[in-house]
């Protein structure tokens, strides 16, 4: 497994260094977000009530934009339904498209739950390693004031962003790891690829819904050690991995819900998010009836552990 897929030398991961330290521009640039409205939200269409695309305030996913991806800023974003609603964010479906053309795509816009509505499942745990360089922030977020509150709300988006940009970035180059296309971030609200049927809006389907048979099980399993081992190798676990979190969209698997995403070298945590990550979703593909000696968490977990550089 160590010789497929390999990252090149500058992805390796720094033994002690957060690579959440990189991530803060996203939260700096995307807070404006967070005073009220802009003045395009005064220039919306007071007939059609639809918000002109937030695309020109946002921070973008990575270059070359995908081409079904719709970038005009006369392009007006229409709310179509939730997707789904979570503890700490609610997933909408939305279709940005020029008026009065055929071109339109589907977004599927996560956004987080304010500071007095939303619960991060131990979260203290999965920010250890994630620090921002001034030291009042630090003591708010430790604190967990409404502005420390606000404040680690904006560290998952920007984390989830940042981790979805760079898997995004490998997956075009290598095919190990697909993740949902990262559109732009603005504040607390990520706009992300639509994964499902974009005709009629029907999502793919969470590996949980399905049951394979031992051949599609079989290759289901191979992909996501793939996923693992990019993940791995770039010094990440999932940190919530599941059946619940992967999709499966025309025979690829599809990582999704990254916000609690772990740095495993500077998290001391970090070793127990990955390993854990990993009994889950072996114990699903046993379940399935793939053999022990093919689905061996323990096994897998030395492995990865490898690839981070803690072995």
């Amino acid at each position: 497994m160590r010789e497929s897929h390999d990252l090149p030398a500058r992805e390796r991961r720094t033994r002690g260094r957060s690579r959440f330290d990189d991530e803060q521009p996203f939260l700096r640039r995307g807070r404006a977000a967070d005073h009220g409205p802009t003045e395009q939200d005064d220039t919306a269409d007071p007939e059609a009530g639809d918000p002109w695309s937030s695309w020109d305030a946002a921070v973008h996913g990575p270059e070359p934009y995908p081409d079904w991806l719709v970038t005009d800023l006369a392009a007006r974003d229409t709310e179509l339904g939730v997707l789904k609603s979570g503890k700490e964010a609610d997933v909408h479906l939305v279709r940005r498209g020029v008026p009065d053309t055929d071109r339109s795509c589907l977004l599927a816009v996560k956004r987080y739950r304010d500071s007095h509505h939303r619960l991060f499942h131990r979260d203290a745990g999965y920010l250890e390693g994630r620090r921002v360089r001034r030291s009042r922030e630090n003591r708010a977020m430790a604190g967990r004031t409404a502005f420390g509150r606000q404040l680690i709300a904006g560290q998952w988006a920007a984390a989830e962003f940042a981790v979805l940009t760079r898997l995004w970035e490998i997956g075009s180059r290598t095919g190990a790891v697909r993740v949902p296309y990262p559109v732009q971030l603005l504040g607390t609200e990520l706009m992300l690829e639509f994964v499902g049927d974009a005709e009629s809006g029907q999502a793919a389907p969470r590996l949980a819904q399905l049951r394979p048979d031992p051949d599609s099980a079989r290759n289901l399993w191979t992909q996501l050690v793939d996923a693992l081992l990019v993940l791995a190798r770039a010094g990440y676990a999932h940190g919530d991995l599941s059946p619940y979190n992967l999709l499966v969209h025309d025979g690829r698997l599809v990582l999704i819900d990254l916000p609690q995403v772990v740095d495993v070298v500077a998290n001391p945590q970090g070793p127990e998010f990955l390993a854990r990550d990993v009994r889950v979703v072996a114990a699903w593909f046993a379940a399935r009836g793939l053999p022990p000696d093919e689905v061996d968490p323990a096994g897998l977990t030395e492995v990865l552990l490898g690839e981070a550089g803690l072995r």
